[in-house]
């Protein structure tokens, strides 16, 4: 698939949009987990601001990209209904282990905890190569 093509499908899989999609292709989904990929380009809006002399992806970024990831991977799988909206509900057990810089690519790794209609929990870790960037838990409530 390329590039333009994933961008359709992602686009297709959860409602945001460029400069707050930090999703670029969904590598796996299954019932237990998702695995997604995002490359940080130097273009992001918040390396403009966001310690500008040195460049890193803030936290709040990393667990926002490992939510999506998680919830477009649902929504691949057909778990999360199309007209259906996630919104962020709790976020639990972080831990930032490594910086992440413009130009790197993000793996999110995706645990399903628990699914049901009204609710999704999950956990992962973002991974830059074998290194682990960041980690959490969250709770997302659906709404339509």
């Amino acid at each position: 698939m390329d590039e333009h093509s994933n961008r359709t499908e992602i686009e297709n899989l959860l409602p945001h949009r460029s400069p707050f999609l930090f999703v670029d292709d969904i590598v796996e989904a299954t019932d237990r987990g998702i695995v997604a990929r995002h490359i940080f380009s130097e273009s992001e809006f918040f390396f403009a601001g966001h310690f500008p002399q040195y460049p890193v992806v803030p936290g709040v970024i990393l667990i926002e990209t490992m939510a999506q990831s998680g919830g477009a991977g649902l929504r691949k799988l057909g778990i999360i209904g199309d007209g259906s909206l996630f919104f962020l509900g709790t976020v639990d057990k972080v831990k930032f282990r490594r910086q992440v810089k413009p130009g790197e690519e993000a793996r999110s790794e995706i645990e399903n905890l628990r699914v049901s209609a009204k609710m999704i929990r999950q956990a992962g870790k973002l991974y830059v190569g074998g290194d682990i960037a960041a980690e959490a838990e969250w709770m997302c409530l659906i709404g339509a």
